[in-house]
């Protein structure tokens, strides 16, 4: 469901739901509520990189120093590897630019979703 004030049947809607169809591939190793192989992504949209509580991130991760926001997002989906060398996150990410946008939308609007509430939104 998307969180903003799209119908269903708008151009944001469809971008959402194309995002979502997108997300499916990152469901592998992540979930929007629940750290799995990769990081949980409630919140993701201006939480600190590498800053999961109790998670076991990469080095590179860790100190990679900078705040998600669809700038940084759209950077580390187009090559995860060129972004922060070092990631142990062994994607060649998402070429597609339409794709990444969508992804994004869908990382912005369901990581702050009724289903995330009560989730760290923002590690320190």
């Amino acid at each position: 469901m998307l969180v903003g004030s799209a119908a269903a049947g708008t151009p944001a809607a469809d971008e959402y739901a194309r995002g979502a169809q997108v997300y499916e591939r990152c469901a592998a190793c992540h979930a929007l509520e629940a750290d799995r192989t990769g990081p949980h992504h409630c919140g993701l949209i201006g939480r600190r990189a590498g800053s999961v509580p109790g998670f076991p991130y990469s080095p590179a991760m860790r100190h990679a120093g900078f705040v998600w926001n669809e700038k940084t997002l759209d950077r580390f989906l187009r090559s995860p590897l060129t972004t922060i060398p070092g990631t142990s996150m062994g994607y060649d990410g998402v070429k597609d630019n339409g794709e990444r946008r969508a992804l994004i939308l869908f990382l912005r609007e369901a990581g702050h979703s009724e289903r995330c509430r009560g989730m760290s939104a923002r590690a320190p």
